[in-house]
């Protein structure tokens, strides 16, 4: 996760919700989102 750019990570997460995949999976990306503190440029799941 740490070698994408922080464009492919938030188009990767879009994608991966958009095709449902695994919840785990998702979560995944969302951590790695937080971590380089780009929440502000999604809507994260509950």
């Amino acid at each position: 996760m740490r070698k994408l750019s922080d464009e492919l990570l938030i188009e990767s997460y879009q994608k991966a919700r958009e095709l449902k995949l695994s919840p785990d999976f998702i979560r995944l990306i969302e951590t790695e989102i937080h971590r380089r503190s780009l929440s502000h440029r999604i809507k994260v799941s509950s």
